[in-house]
């Protein structure tokens, strides 16, 4: 199984490790660590040197609570970056629902599109809608995120009843939609949207029946990584789930997606790049 992205033919035979680089303020786990263009470029560098196989930036947290930010500043915080950043090498994704800012993106060279609205957002304007921007381009990528609600309101109400069977229908909506439209299978990643309008149990069965997502033929790609369900499970002594720092959830992390993996997940998606690739080598020794 391979996934088309615009510049790269990614093989996915063997797993490979999307590595975040997030150039926001307020991302729950490193807003604000990578200010300028030069501090978030070396760290594209350093998680590559680490060997991450595809680098994610976004420029919009999606955390719980956040508030959506302007197409300008988003535009402001990611371009730069995508110059540079396509120089490195490796398959460039851009973490966005905005149209104009996929637009913008493939046009500077990006690989791949991950949309935590799987497509389903007009633009600004209406002028323009995401996934008529994903079919309007020969070959680029696109990852397919489920997500119950939007980031604001998400954890207000999440979902009710089977998540699996719903998470799945919600995928074979906007596939067979993509399909209508041109863009071929093999362009197309699918993700279940870990803690997006999700409880932890909820979070927690996508996992155990994450199988059943491989019926619809396209490849998984999980983010785990210091999602607050992992916190919630630890049985840690602290006072409270919120006292367990992001950077304290890098071992649940790996665990989770050393899990995804087994259950047949191609890309995990984290932000402990050296780490991930170390337990991957060691489940690749017993395969």
């Amino acid at each position: 199984m391979a996934w088309q992205t615009s510049r790269f033919l990614i093989d996915l035979s063997k797993p490979k490790v999307m590595g975040i680089v997030n150039v926001t303020p307020d991302s729950f786990s490193d807003g604000g660590r990578y200010p300028s263009t030069a501090a978030a470029l070396a760290h594209c560098e350093r998680l590559i040197s680490e060997g991450a196989d595809i680098l994610d930036l976004g420029g919009e947290s999606s955390r719980p609570g956040s508030l959506p930010v302007s197409l300008e500043e988003e535009l402001a915080r990611v371009l730069p970056l995508v110059r540079e950043a396509v120089k490195l090498g490796v398959p460039l994704s851009v973490d966005t629902y905005k149209p104009q800012v996929m637009r913008a993106a493939l046009d500077l060279g990006a690989d791949i599109i991950n949309d935590i609205w799987a497509l389903r957002q007009p633009g600004v304007d209406d002028s323009v809608d995401a996934m008529q921007v994903i079919a309007s381009h020969p070959n680029c990528g696109v990852c397919l995120m489920h997500m119950h609600g939007e980031p604001r309101t998400m954890q207000l109400a999440p979902m009710a009843g089977d998540v699996v069977a719903q998470v799945q229908q919600f995928f074979e909506r906007q596939v067979q939609a993509l399909g209508r439209l041109g863009v071929a299978a093999d362009r197309m990643v699918i993700d279940p949207g870990i803690g997006f309008g999700k409880t932890v149990a909820q979070n927690f069965a996508l996992l155990s029946r994450q199988r059943d997502l491989l019926e619809l033929g396209c490849p998984v790609l999980v983010g785990w990584s210091r999602k607050s369900s992992l916190a919630a499970v630890c049985g840690t002594s602290l006072e409270s789930v919120a006292a367990l720092d992001a950077t304290q959830r890098m071992v649940p992390s790996v665990v989770a997606a050393m899990l995804a993996v087994e259950r047949g997940a191609s890309i995990v998606r984290v932000h402990d790049v050296a780490q991930t690739v170390q337990a991957l080598q060691v489940l690749a020794a017993i395969r």
